[in-house]
């Protein structure tokens, strides 16, 4: 008698319109052709993410699947509309942007991909500790994949990388994210005036602030210029920025 195989279980990428990300898409449809793609729009992110992808998929030869926040347009809606900004346990737009929308596409028994470069192995550690009921894939750890081989590879197959790389930030997150430290928003005041200044503005609306010096709260309005070092900031937005939904 022949066995009857129920649905297989999907395998799907977590695309961030990083080069990370898509360098992991890469790998895994070599394995899996029918993976899918999946970006939680943040509606906050650079608008050049939007060329990136479609370069990604033309590159993969594959669409992503583009999902959103049902409740919220943009991180600013979020700080808005629920009065935090970012604490000891992460930020709510990570939660109600990105986290909220991946509980509602993924299934039980998916094979989820994410794009952890090597030197991350405790973060993917961390998540797994988190997630136990989360099948997850890390191929670029697995292949020891840091995250200027995955510049590389992007360059090297003629894809312009996404503009807030080339404007010299390390991850393609959100513009003004709430997690940046102090070079990082010094960094975002030269780039993006309006953008540190309506963070200045929303602050000083909920009483609340996104830097912290010496344990005590430091407003934008009393950053310093020059203050900070970029380069030795770490910065990540990923699915571990929110422990918790406050």
């Amino acid at each position: 008698m022949t066995a009857i195989l129920g649905p297989q279980p999907r395998t799907v990428v977590w695309f961030s319109c990083g080069a990370a990300s898509a360098v992991a898409a890469w790998l895994t449809l070599r394995e899996t052709p029918d993976s899918v793609l999946v970006y939680a729009d943040t509606g906050s992110e650079h608008p050049d993410n939007t060329r990136f992808m479609a370069d990604a998929e033309s590159w993969l030869g594959k669409k992503i699947v583009v999902i959103r926040s049902e409740k919220y347009r943009d991180t600013w809606q979020v700080f808005k509309e629920r009065r935090y900004l970012v604490g000891p346990k992460g930020a709510l737009c990570t939660a109600e942007l990105k986290k909220i929308p991946r509980f509602g596409f993924q299934r039980p028994d998916d094979i989820q991909v994410f794009g952890y470069v090597a030197g991350e192995e405790s973060r993917a550690k961390r998540f797994r500790e988190q997630n136990f009921d989360v099948d997850m894939r890390t191929p670029l750890i697995e292949k020891g994949l840091t995250k200027s081989d995955c510049l590389d590879i992007i360059l090297r197959n003629r894809i312009e990388l996404p503009a807030m790389y080339r404007l010299g930030y390390r991850n393609n997150n959100c513009i003004g994210c709430v997690k940046g430290g102090a070079g990082y928003w010094n960094k975002i005041r030269v780039d993006f005036p309006d953008v540190f200044q309506r963070m200045s503005d929303q602050e000083q609306e909920l009483g609340a602030t996104v830097l912290r010096k010496d344990g005590k709260p430091l407003p934008l309005a009393e950053l310093e210029p020059g203050t900070g070092r970029y380069e030795a900031e770490e910065i990540g937005c990923s699915l571990l920025c929110a422990d918790v939904l406050a």
